[in-house]
């Protein structure tokens, strides 16, 4: 059995139906919602990376993308996680 930590249980994309290990965080709130320094974490790989900041940016809820390794909201983040793997709220 694989430890849920390993690379080989990478958390995926959070675009519908991928499995992809995910390589971007895409930090966003919706500010009719949230509160300024509320951050929201999509996962997206390379290729949904363009279309999930697309679709937060028209909306303007975008706030930064990062890799995955610089990403705050991220740590402690497993498959074990509640609310794994769409997002996490802080």
């Amino acid at each position: 059995m694989t430890h849920p930590d390993s690379p080989a249980e990478a958390l995926p994309c959070s675009a519908r139906g991928c499995r992809t290990p995910a390589r971007w965080a895409l930090r966003w709130n919706n500010p009719r919602l949230h509160r300024p320094e509320r951050r929201k974490t999509w996962l997206a790989c390379d290729t949904h990376r363009p279309s999930l900041g697309d679709f937060l940016n028209a909306r303007g809820f975008l706030r930064e993308v990062a890799p995955m390794g610089e990403s705050p909201t991220l740590d402690e983040w497993t498959r074990t996680t509640k609310g794994w793997p769409r997002e996490r709220e802080e």
